[in-house]
C-alpha cells in the first residue's frame, strides 16, 4: 500500500437504510467478505450503537459505517442520531463508491473523487441536522415552550426562538468506501478504523492516540464536517486482506491500545487459518466478552480477504 493523505475536513450525495447493523443480501463483495456483529452493553436498556457493511457497485465496492450515540442523559435520543448518522453516510457514500468503482485505477480521475470526499462529510451533516431538526419540531426535546424567550428574559424579543439545541440526539460517526484500488474513510469523534495488511501489521490512519476521556465529537454540533478527519489511500501492492470499524466500546474492553490491536490482527489471522465463516460464527461471543468488559454498546463491521481454499461459498 502507498500514497495516504489524511485531511481534517470532507462530504457527497443521496439516500440508505440501516437498522442495528445493515449488512446487504449480497455478502461477499469482490475479493472481500463482509463482517458485522453488534452487542448491547451490560445493564443498557438497549443499544445506542447502529452500523452497516454493503456491497454496492455490482460488488465492486464497499461501503462500511459504525455511528455511536453518546447515551446520557443529555442525549436521550442518541439511538436515533445513531441511526440517522449511519443512514444519511450510507446514502451518500453508495452514490461516491459507485464514482470511485467507475474512476478505479484511472489516476487522471483522482483528484475529482478527493475533491468529492472533501465535501461528503458537510452532504452528510446537513442532512443529519435536517432530520434531527424535523424531529424535534415536531417533539420538541425540551418541551414546547423550551425554545422561546419571554419578555422577562430579553424585552421586546417576545415569541423570538432560540437556536435549536440538538444535543439529544448526538451521535459519532465512521464511514469507509472501498474498492481495490483505494480506500476512503472518514471519522468524526470517538471509534476505531484498522487496516491489517498482508504482512499482519495493523494501521490505523485516523488515530489521534488514546481516549483521554467521555467527550468526543458530535454530529449535534454546528458545522460537524469541520472535525470530521479524512484518510484517503490508493493501493500500489494489493488490496488491504482486512478492514475493520467499530465503536469504542471495542477499543475500551482492552487493557491498552495494544491489545485492541492484537485483536485486530488475531481476527484476520484467524481468517486466514480458519475462513470467514468460522471468524463470522465466533464474532458474537468476542464482542459479548468485550461488552461485559467495557460495559458499553460494542459494534464492528468489516471487510475481510481470505485465501481461496478458506473462502466460504454462501
Amino acid at each position: 500500500m502507498s500514497g495516504p493523505e489524511t485531511t481534517t475536513e470532507a462530504t457527497a450525495t443521496t439516500e440508505a437504510a440501516a437498522d442495528r447493523t445493515e449488512v446487504a443480501p449480497e455478502r461477499s463483495a469482490g475479493p472481500w467478505t463482509l463482517l458485522d456483529g453488534a452487542v448491547k452493553g451490560v445493564a443498557k436498556k438497549y443499544s445506542q450503537d447502529r452500523g452497516a457493511a454493503l456491497s454496492v457497485a455490482d460488488g465492486r465496492a464497499v461501503v462500511l459505517a459504525v455511528a455511536d450515540g453518546h447515551g446520557s442523559a443529555a442525549h436521550f435520543r442518541s439511538d436515533l442520531g445513531a441511526r440517522w448518522a449511519v443512514e444519511e453516510f450510507t446514502a451518500c457514500a453508495r452514490e461516491f463508491a459507485h464514482e470511485v468503482a467507475r474512476v478505479g485505477a484511472d489516476a487522471a480521475g483522482w483528484p475529482g473523487l478527493r475533491a468529492e470526499a472533501r465535501r461528503l462529510p458537510r452532504q452528510v451533516g446537513h442532512r443529519w441536522h435536517e432530520r434531527a431538526l424535523l424531529h424535534d419540531a415536531n417533539s420538541p426535546a425540551h418541551g414546547a415552550g423550551s425554545r422561546v424567550f419571554g419578555p422577562a428574559c430579553c424585552p421586546g424579543a417576545q415569541g423570538r426562538k432560540e437556536p435549536p439545541d440538538l444535543a439529544a440526539y448526538g451521535s459519532t460517526l465512521i464511514g469507509a468506501v472501498l474498492t481495490e484500488d483505494m480506500v476512503f474513510c472518514w471519522q468524526l469523534g470517538d471509534g476505531d478504523i484498522v487496516f491489517v495488511d498482508g504482512e499482519g501489521a495493523p494501521h490505523t490512519p485516523l488515530s489521534t492516540g488514546p481516549d483521554l476521556g467521555d467527550e468526543t465529537d458530535s454530529l449535534c454540533e454546528p458545522e460537524p464536517w469541520r472535525k470530521t478527519r479524512s484518510h484517503w489511500q490508493p493501493f500500489t501492492g494489493g488490496v488491504p486482506p482486512c478492514l475493520l470499524i467499530s465503536t469504542d466500546g471495542l477499543s475500551k474492553s482492552f487493557a491498552d491500545h495494544q491489545g485492541f490491536l492484537d485483536f485486530a490482527t488475531g481476527l484476520h489471522e484467524r481468517v486466514t487459518e480458519q475462513g470467514v465463516a468460522a471468524v463470522r460464527s465466533q464474532l458474537p461471543d468476542w464482542l459479548a466478552r468485550a461488552a461485559r468488559f467495557s460495559g458499553d454498546d460494542t459494534t464492528l463491521v468489516g471487510a475481510v480477504t481470505a485465501p481461496p481454499q478458506h473462502s466460504d461459498a454462501t
